[in-house]
């Protein structure tokens, strides 16, 4: 496992222990080598004094992480306070290590870290998942609150076709689970990065925490900005950060699909999402189905725009679903659909500033961002979306490799084939769209 696979982030925020002490908020990812030897500090302190020797012993624990077997960490800061490790047969899992710092137990951890666990297991096609541990052994009350079966005797758990999405069905929808890491991958865009991870997923991942602080994770939002600013991108991400099943709806598509026209298509989509247990439902220019109505009852895209509000109250009823509307024009939408008993909050993503265009060409040049002047493309590319400065950099590429075929220099690409690039692309961003999006940010932001 790599250390770029992060499977949870916290901010600074903190929640109060029982005895009224801050306690930071714990941030999971996958174990790492470094962890080793705080690993083996935790076994020992999982371990109550006397108590009968665990079913697996510490070297298998550390045998099945380093070979990359599921074992996920939980850390505060540097330190490393809990770990949960399992080991794949088949379509069957034993879960061979939960473990806690002393006095880090007693906190939702274990319940957190089994809850990761079980999302990875159950995506690689694990249907059943056992743990075997002594009597009153750290772990046991986390495996109890997730879902797990004692059965008396020798202390077996046993989860029975643990909590993941169906595959039938997520095919049927056109969904997918997004590969692990897409949020670390969004390069730049770090103010609206903050925004999301704040408003958006800190709040759907802790949702116990934030029960305690009466915050209520949101069910429904609406990125709006102008084309090509990656609202898209940030919708799979908030689906890969959560590790939920992602299924994007295209309005036009659905009106083929039923009888009874896009409104009835939306129906039954909307009753097939139903049935899984958590899924980010991402819908793009959403005003293609929402867009103001003129009060013409006659006027057919009433009849969609109606069906639409009245599916939104009941997607939102369930802990582990999330609604991303996307629109480039958010002042067209209807009233009633902007309104916060629908929408939790309505983000704008704008153009990309000086130091997220910097990031977004740092990425996409890879190795030749040593041989060129970082500075003189990101000041060309002032009006530049992420997707128009991959399509430069691609373009620059491209020049230098085309030229360097004829005599094989090895010459690498140089600054002005970037520059040569970006004159000859044309920005997604005018004046008109920046000047829009300006308007539409005082008046339809809600955060």
């Amino acid at each position: 496992m790599t250390d770029s696979t992060l499977i949870a982030v916290s901010t600074g925020r903190v929640r109060r222990s029982d005895r009224g002490e801050q306690m930071p908020v714990w941030r999971l990812r996958d174990f790492q080598n470094d962890d080793l030897d705080q690993a083996i500090e935790i076994w020992d302190q999982s371990r109550a004094p006397g108590s009968p020797e665990p079913v697996f012993t510490l070297a298998e624990v550390v045998a099945a992480a380093r070979s990359g077997a599921p074992s996920v960490v939980a850390v505060v800061g540097n330190e490393l306070v809990g770990m949960a490790v399992a080991q794949v047969h088949g379509e069957r899992a034993w879960i061979l290590l939960v473990a806690l710092g002393g006095r880090w137990r007693n906190r939702g951890i274990g319940s957190d870290l089994l809850a990761h666990l079980q999302r990875r297991l159950s995506a690689s096609g694990v249907r059943r998942i056992s743990a075997v541990l002594p009597e009153g052994a750290t772990g046991s009350a986390a495996l109890e609150h997730s879902g797990y079966v004692r059965r008396d005797g020798l202390v077996y758990y046993e989860l029975l076709e643990p909590p993941g999405p169906d595959q039938t069905l997520l095919s049927e929808l056109g969904g997918r689970l997004m590969p692990i890491g897409l949020w670390n991958k969004m390069a730049g865009m770090e103010s609206v990065k903050d925004i999301i991870e704040r408003r958006i997923v800190l709040p759907l991942e802790h949702p116990n925490v934030a029960d305690r602080y009466g915050v209520k994770p949101p069910k429904a939002v609406i990125l709006f900005g102008p084309p090509g600013t990656g609202k898209t991108s940030f919708a799979k991400a908030i689906a890969s950060r959560l590790e939920w099943p992602f299924v994007e709806l295209f309005p036009s598509r659905l009106a083929a699909t039923e009888p009874g026209g896009l409104a009835a298509a939306l129906r039954e989509v909307f009753a097939d999402l139903a049935e899984l247990d958590e899924v980010v439902l991402f819908i793009d220019e959403v005003e293609e189905i929402a867009s103001t109505r003129t009060g013409l009852a006659t006027n057919p895209a009433h009849g969609v725009t109606n069906e639409l509000l009245k599916l939104i109250p009941t997607f939102r009823e369930s802990e582990h679903r999330l609604l991303v509307c996307a629109t480039n024009a958010v002042h067209s939408l209807d009233s009633a659909f902007l309104r916060p008993g629908r929408f939790d909050y309505t983000i704008p993503v704008g153009p990309p500033d000086a130091p997220a265009r910097r990031a977004v060409w740092k990425r996409y040049l890879g190795n030749a961002a040593e041989h060129v002047d970082l500075d003189r493309l990101v000041a060309a590319s002032e009006r530049f979306t992420p997707a128009d400065i991959e399509f430069a950099a691609r373009k620059g590429s491209q020049a230098a490799f085309e030229r360097d075929v004829p005599d094989n220099s090895g010459r690498p690409a140089a600054t002005d084939d970037y520059l040569a690039a970006i004159g000859e692309t044309r920005p997604t961003l005018t004046s008109e769209l920046l000047s829009e999006f300006e308007e539409d940010r005082n008046l339809f932001t809600r955060l």
